[in-house]
């Protein structure tokens, strides 16, 4: 059964078209990044764990930026899920599709979106209650024509996606044209090394360029 509690919580993240995808590896940058992207006109952000200062970026950015929506990237065990939920993340992503991890996001009412390929993957996911998947690896999977082809028949369920990696600004429009696709997912907006470097008005500028694409699609 698809829990619409947690279909809001995605609504929610994704109503921007765009959800900045990161890795951060000090948290002391957490609140300069989460302001750089609200400024940018985007506030929202999938914080993955491929970094150790993932859980404590979280939950500095959901105690001091209430109005910022986190997310979890990266969820691939149970000790990150929990991380994640006890660090105040809102929903989580995964690269792929782990049943384990999906039936104990169900269990605790939580909204999370795994990662799929193929559409056994995808019908998989479904079975389970999943309403939203990641799309991953999406330009090396096929691009937009390939996630096309693999949900045309999970279509009059309401399946819909997130595709992230291989996602730029330059074709995020071809993405978006399709009516599965819920928000893309982009790596580019806030890249470790201008987190690093503190480069804020960079990110700031790569938000608002992805904001004023998304309306180029979809005014």
């Amino acid at each position: 059964m698809i829990d619409t509690a947690t279909d809001d919580v995605f609504a929610q993240a994704c109503r921007f078209g765009v959800l900045p995808v990161i890795a951060i590896e000090d948290a002391a940058h957490a609140i300069p990044l989460a302001d750089a992207l609200a400024e940018g006109g985007l506030p929202v952000a999938e914080v993955t764990f491929r970094t150790k200062a993932a859980a404590d970026v979280m939950a500095r950015m959901t105690a001091e930026r209430p109005d910022f929506t986190v997310g979890a990237g990266t969820v691939l065990d149970l000790d990150s899920l929990a991380a994640a939920r006890q660090s105040g993340a809102r929903f989580g992503l995964a690269p792929g599709f782990d049943p384990v991890i999906v039936r104990e996001a169900m269990a605790a009412g939580w909204a999370f979106a795994p990662g799929i390929m193929t559409p056994s993957e995808l019908s998989a996911a479904m079975r389970l209650g999943c309403s939203l998947c990641k799309f991953f690896p999406a330009g090396t999977a096929g691009g937009p024509k390939a996630l096309a082809g693999i949900s045309a028949p999970f279509a009059h369920l309401g399946m819909r996606f997130i595709p992230t990696g291989g996602v730029a600004v330059d074709n995020l429009g071809d993405w978006l044209k399709m009516d599965v696709i819920a928000a893309v997912g982009g790596t580019w907006i806030a890249k470790t090394e201008d987190i690093r470097a503190g480069r804020w008005a960079d990110i700031t500028r790569n938000a608002k360029a992805a904001v004023e694409a998304v309306k180029r699609v979809r005014p």
